[in-house]
C-alpha cells in the first residue's frame, strides 16, 4: 500500500470562514450582525476563497516534489512518436534515365488540412531513384506450380500472342510472370498491352485477378490504380505500385525481379474466364515511384555554444521534441585539437574520465556532459570527459517533431516544400499511422514506481511485458505467455496502437509494423538474461461475428437504431476498445450471448433483443465457420476481433 501524501494544510473555505467569525467578539465586540447579507461577512468570504486558492496550491508541494524524486532517479516520459507514411512522387513525362528524390525532401498538407491549424511536414527518409524497368522475361505457371513455361519469345514475336493462363482448363491459381531485370521497389510503373478480348462473361472493372510481387519470403499484393485493358481482355494500360520490397527470385531456370498476375476465384455471383487472356505485345514504363517519410523536419548544423571547462554542463537546442538520432547525428567538439564526434549514452554509469560521452534527453532537447561525483570513501571520480575550456559544441543534425497531429488522412499530403526536376507532384495514398503523442507528468507518475519497484531485469512474466509497454509508446498491450519455459524461451504477444475510430478496425491493422518490432525486440534484448530466447508475435485474432433480432422504441428511426448497435458490438468486441471496462478485450476471457445482448439492450433506441447468434468468423476468408454458439472459448494466445455483424431491427 503506497504512502498517503499529507496535506500541509487541511483546512477548507468554510473553515477557515468559521474561525474568522469565531474571532470576531475578541477583536470586534462592536459586530454584533454575522448574517451572510452582511458586507463584512462578504469580505470574509472573499478573502477564506483566496486562503483556500493559496492552501490548494501549498498542498501540490508534495505531488511536486514526487516529479522531482522520478527525474533525479531517471524516470522520464516517454518522447513523442512519429507517424510514418509512404509518399508517391509522380513524373511529369516518361524518360529514360532515372531521376533522384534525395531524401530529406519535405511534402505538407495544406493550411487547415487533416483539422490542422499549421501545414503538418513530412520528410522522406532515404534517397529515391525513380529508373526506367528493364523487362528481359515473361513466364506462365499452372495452379499447382509443377510446370513453368517461358512465353517471352511468343510475346515479343507470336502474332497470335500467349495465352496468360496455361491450364487447360481455366483454374485459380493460374499466373503470368513478367520478369525484370532490377528491382522495381516502391516504383509506379505501367504496363501497356496489346491483347484480345477472350475473358467472355469477366466484369472489366472487377476482374478475378490479383497483381503480385515477390519480397523475398513471400508474394505481396501490388496496388492497381488504373486498369483500361478490362481484365488483360484489350488493349491498354495497367498501373501498379510496387511495394517497396521486391527481391530476386528464379522461376524456371531464370533469375529476375518478378511481377505477377494470378487468377483467383471470383467474388460470388460472378463468372470468371472461359477462355485464357491472349497478350501480343508488352511494354513497361516508369511514372513514378513510392518512399516511406516521417513527421519530422531536419535541422542541419547547429552550434549549441562553447564549453567553460566545468563538469555537468547542460545545452538545449532550438527545436523540441527530438527524435532518436540515427547514423551521423551527434555532437562535435571542436577546440584546438580539431573537431572530434562524441558518442552519445543512456547515461554516465559506466563512462570514464576519458571517455568523449554525452545525454541527449530527446523530450527537452537537453544535452548534458558528464557530472564529477564524490563517493562515500571521499575520492571524487569525473563520468564522461570534460570538453576543453572554450571548445565549440556543435551538432551536426538532428530531427523534431512527432504526435498524434502526423496521423493525417489519406491524400492529404500534396504540396512540395521544394522542387524536384521532372517531378511534378507528390501524395499519400494511404494514412499516415503511428504518431503518438508523448507521455504525461501523470502518466510517468504511475509508470515510475513500477520501474522502481521492479528494476531493469526481465525475470517474471510482468517484468517482459512492463518492459515491452515501455519500449514504444506504439506498443498498446502486451502479454507474456510464459516466462522462462522448460525450453529457455519466453513468448510475448504484442498489440500495437492503432488509431481511428474502433469501427473501422480490421485484422490487417493490428499488423506489428517492421521497424516496432524491431524496436521492441532490441529492447528485450538488453534486458534479457543470459540464455534466455525472446519470441515477439501477435496474438492470433478470433473474429466474431453476431447476428440480433432486435425491436425499436417507439419512434426510433431504425436505420439509426440499427448503426449505433452495429457500432456498439463493433467497439465492444475489439482488442484496444472493448471488454467490460473498454480498455480491450481481456486475454483469457470468453464471450457469451446473455453479455452481447445485455450490451445491446443498452443501446439507446433499443426496446428489446428478441433473438441473438454468436458465430465464429474466418478474417482472412471471410466466412462463418460453423454453427451458432451461445459460448465462444478463447485461448490464452488469442484476442477476438468483431467481424461482420448482421442486425435486423423490427
Amino acid at each position: 500500500m503506497p504512502l498517503p501524501a499529507p496535506e500541509l494544510d487541511d483546512r477548507k473555505f468554510q473553515d477557515i470562514v468559521d474561525e474568522a467569525k469565531r474571532l470576531i467578539p475578541r477583536y470586534c465586540p462592536e459586530w454584533t450582525n454575522h448574517n451572510v447579507s452582511d458586507p463584512g461577512v462578504a469580505l470574509i468570504e472573499l478573502f477564506a476563497w483566496m486562503s483556500e486558492m493559496v492552501l490548494y496550491r501549498i498542498n501540490q508541494v508534495p505531488e511536486r516534489l514526487y516529479v522531482h524524486f522520478l527525474n533525479m532517479v531517471g524516470v522520464e516520459p516517454f518522447p513523442p512518436s512519429v507517424a510514418r507514411a509512404d509518399l508517391t512522387f509522380w513524373l511529369s513525362t516518361v524518360l529514360e534515365t532515372p531521376v533522384v528524390v534525395p531524401a530529406g525532401t519535405q511534402v505538407m498538407t495544406t493550411a487547415g488540412a487533416s483539422g490542422a491549424a499549421e501545414p503538418v511536414v513530412f520528410t522522406t527518409s532515404a534517397d529515391l531513384v525513380i529508373a526506367p524497368p528493364k523487362l528481359m522475361s515473361a513466364m506462365t505457371t499452372t495452379a499447382h506450380g509443377d510446370r513453368a513455361t517461358d512465353v517471352w519469345d511468343g510475346v515479343r514475336f507470336d502474332v497470335l500472342g500467349v495465352p496468360c493462363f496455361a491450364s487447360p482448363t481455366i483454374t485459380a491459381g493460374d499466373a503470368f510472370y513478367l520478369g525484370f531485370a532490377e528491382s522495381l521497389s516502391g516504383t509506379a510503373i505501367r504496363l501497356t498491352f496489346a491483347a484480345e478480348a477472350e475473358g467472355i462473361g469477366v466484369d472489366p472493372r472487377n476482374p478475378p485477378l490479383v497483381w503480385e510481387v515477390w519480397n523475398g519470403e513471400a508474394w505481396l499484393t501490388a496496388q492497381v490504380t488504373e486498369d483500361t485493358t478490362g481484365g488483360l481482355n484489350r488493349a491498354g494500360s495497367i498501373v501498379l505500385l510496387i511495394p517497396v520490397e521486391h527481391e530476386l527470385l528464379s522461376v524456371g531456370n531464370t533469375a529476375a525481379y518478378w511481377v505477377r498476375v494470378r487468377l483467383v476465384d471470383p467474388h460470388p455471383g460472378q463468372p470468371t474466364y472461359q477462355v485464357s487472356p491472349r497478350v501480343r505485345a508488352i511494354t513497361a514504363e516508369t511514372l513514378g515511384g513510392t518512399v516511406s517519410a516521417e513527421h519530422a523536419e531536419n535541422i542541419p548544423t547547429e552550434v549549441i555554444g562553447r564549453s567553460d571547462g566545468r563538469p555537468a554542463q547542460a545545452f538545449t537546442v532550438s527545436h523540441t521534441p527530438v527524435l532518436p538520432r540515427r547514423l551521423g547525428e551527434n555532437v562535435v567538439v571542436t577546440d584546438t585539437d580539431g573537431a572530434v564526434e562524441w558518442t552519445e549514452v543512456e547515461d554516465f554509469t559506466r563512462s570514464g574520465a576519458d571517455d568523449t560521452h554525452y545525454v541527449w534527453e530527446s523530450g527537452s532537447g537537453t544535452i548534458r556532459f558528464g557530472p564529477r561525483v564524490r563517493y562515500p570513501d571521499g575520492t571524487v571520480r569525473q563520468h564522461g570527459r570534460i570538453p576543453r575550456d572554450g571548445a565549440q559544441l556543435s551538432v551536426t543534425g538532428y530531427r523534431y517533431g512527432g504526435g498524434a497531429r502526423g496521423n493525417v488522412g489519406a491524400r492529404t499530403l500534396t504540396v512540395m516544400r521544394s522542387t524536384v526536376p521532372f517531378v511534378r507532384s507528390a501524395v499519400n495514398l494511404l494514412p499516415a499511422t503511428g504518431g503518438v503523442d508523448a507521455e504525461t507528468v501523470g502518466e510517468a507518475r504511475v509508470r515510475g514506481p513500477l520501474t522502481l519497484r521492479t528494476g531493469q531485469r526481465a525475470v517474471t512474466a510482468g517484468d517482459y511485458e512492463r518492459l515491452t509497454l515501455e519500449s514504444s509508446i506504439e506498443v498498446a498491450r502486451a502479454r507474456c505467455l510464459s516466462a522462462q519455459r522448460g525450453d529457455g524461451s519466453v513468448r510475448l504477444l504484442v498489440v500495437p496502437q492503432v488509431r481511428g475510430d474502433a469501427t473501422r478496425h480490421t485484422i490487417d491493422d493490428f499488423a506489428i509494423p517492421v521497424p516496432l518490432m524491431r524496436t521492441v525486440t532490441e529492447h528485450l534484448d538488453a534486458h534479457r538474461l543470459v540464455g534466455t530466447a525472446i519470441e515477439v508475435g501477435t496474438p492470433y485474432y478470433q473474429g466474431i461475428s453476431a447476428v440480433a433480432l432486435i425491436h425499436a422504441g417507439p419512434g426510433r428511426p431504425a436505420t439509426l437504431v440499427r448503426q449505433r448497435a452495429m457500432d456498439a458490438l463493433a467497439r465492444f468486441i475489439n482488442p484496444l476498445s472493448g471488454g467490460p471496462d473498454g480498455t480491450g478485450w481481456p486475454f483469457d476471457v470468453d464471450i457469451n450471448a446473455a453479455v452481447v445482448t445485455q450490451l445491446l439492450e443498452s443501446v439507446e433506441g433499443v426496446e428489446r433483443v428478441d433473438e441473438l447468434l454468436l458465430f465464429e468468423y474466418d478474417l482472412r476468408t471471410r466466412q462463418r465457420l460453423g454453427t451458432a454458439k451461445d459460448v465462444i472459448r478463447l485461448d490464452q494466445h488469442s484476442l477476438f476481433l468483431s467481424a461482420s455483424h448482421q442486425v435486423v431491427v423490427r
